[in-house]
Order: structure tokens, then sequence, then C-alpha cells
């Protein structure tokens, strides 16, 4: 018999989160999730990965359920592998904020997920992908990038810091996009005003579940939105400071089962 909970909802980021550093659960995370089901909570993905890179984790957890995808920009229904909602970035948007920020810090390599569940994620000659272990599609030019709908673009530059290229592209894309940083060489754009509590948001509206009753782990700035959303907003020890300095607790890390170690104490 598991004790009850004062969370009802439990929401986790992917990388540096639940995931170890070689892109697997650990069975520890696993078994502490069971336990916060049998309780009767529901657990959602919440990512930066698009749909079709986040179903063989999905399966991995047994998950059948909703999952939230590309930045909030998708939530996609891992049961039927269909997408419950998705928004795209408008990609002449996107082109125009690429140009305000190579006219600040000259040239970036750029990347793009396409929409849906079988999109693709394609890759400019010079950008190198930050999880080498996740599949993408390398294009002649950047031209190429654009031949299909885009849920975001992933930005890198070859000098500047990802906290250096953030803050120089959030204050010259103003409302063409939001600007995330959500992993080490991950700058995003993505659709104005969609971050992760927007599609937490409608996934948990849609099972009947409220922020009251959640509680969300993460590792980086793009989690601070979903922190804000939730009851409870819990730090990996190896978050970013700018995360940690908004988390209502810090655990231990991704590789230390830090979500583990939060949810068997909750639901003991």
């Amino acid at each position: 018999m598991v004790a009850p909970s004062p969370y009802s909802l439990i929401a986790t980021d992917l990388d540096g989160t639940l995931l170890r550093a070689d892109d697997t659960l650990s069975d520890r995370s696993l078994a502490a999730l069971a336990r916060a089901g049998r309780a009767g909570a529901t657990h959602l993905v919440v990512t930066g990965r698009p749909a079709p890179r986040v179903r063989p984790l999905l399966d991995d957890l047994g998950c059948t359920g909703l999952a939230v995808c590309g930045q909030g920009a998708q939530v996609y229904d891992a049961g039927a592998h269909r997408l419950l909602w998705s928004v795209t970035l408008d990609r002449e948007l996107a082109e125009t904020a690429l140009g305000k920020i190579e006219a600040e810090v000259g040239q970036v390599y750029a990347a793009v997920d396409q929409d849906g569940v079988d999109g693709l994620t394609l890759i400019e000659p010079g950008y190198l992908m930050p999880h080498p272990t996740l599949p993408a599609l390398r294009v002649d030019r950047r031209d190429d990038l654009w031949c299909a709908p885009i849920s975001k673009v992933l930005l890198r530059h070859h000098a500047l810091s990802d906290d250096e290229l953030a803050a120089t592209a959030r204050a010259v894309v103003g409302s063409l996009a939001t600007v995330t940083m959500s992993g080490p060489g991950t700058v995003e754009l993505q659709p104005c005003g969609v971050t992760k509590a927007t599609g937490l948001a409608l996934a948990a509206d849609h099972l009947g579940l409220s922020p009251d009753g959640a509680i969300a782990f993460g590792d980086m700035p793009n989690d601070i939105p979903m922190f804000d959303w939730a009851a409870h907003g819990v730090a990996m020890a190896n978050a970013h400071p700018e995360l940690r300095a908004r988390a209502d607790e810090i655990t231990t890390s991704n590789e230390d089962d830090g979500i583990a170690v939060v949810l068997e104490r909750l639901f003991v």
C-alpha cells in the first residue's frame, strides 16, 4: 500500500533530469515512478525533444498517455501515436530572427525540428548536434531547413557561451519568437508565447489535473515556466544556476537518481 501524496501530477524534463548522461533510465527511477503511479499520480514527460525523438523513451517508461514535447509546442498522445495539439514556428519569422541574431554576433549554425509525429531534425553545414545519439539529417544549405513546417530552430555559435547567445537572441528577437536555453549547446527559437508551461497546462487540463497538485523536475532555464506553473519545483543538483535560484527544492543529480530521491520520500 502506497501512502497518499499531495501531488497528483509529476512533470519531468528528460535530458539532465530523468535521463542519465547515456540517455538511459535507471531502474530506481523507473521503480519510483511506478510506485507513484500506483498511488494515483500521473507522470508527464515535458521535454524540449520533438515527439519523434521522445517515442522510444516513452516506450521504455511504459507510457501510453500524453507527453509534452518540443518545448511545449506539441502535446503528443503516445498510445494513439498522434499529436493532440501542435503549433509551428512561422518560417519567415524564423529566418528574420536568425538574421537579427547574426547581425549582432556573426555567423550562427542552425538546425530545425520539423512538425509532426514523423518530423525530421535537419542540420545545416557547420551545426554540431549536442546529442550525437539523436538522429539528424544534414542538408546542403540553410534554405533547405525551411522545406516543411517546423516547431523550432536550434542555434549554436562557435565562440559565444549558451548564456551569451541566449541573452543576445532575447534582446534582438523580441516578439518574433520565444528564446530558450535547454541544455549544453542548445539555444532555441520557438513560437512566440510557447513554453513548457503552456504545453503542460494544455495536457493537464485534458487530464483534469491542476497546477495545485503538480510537482515539476528540471535542470535548465527552459524549465522555469514549468516551475512557475507547478505547485512545487525541484531542480537537480546539476541544474543551471538560474533554475536553482527559482526552485523550491534541490535534489541530487540526474546521475544520482535525483527524481527517485524525492518521489521515494513523497510516496512511502
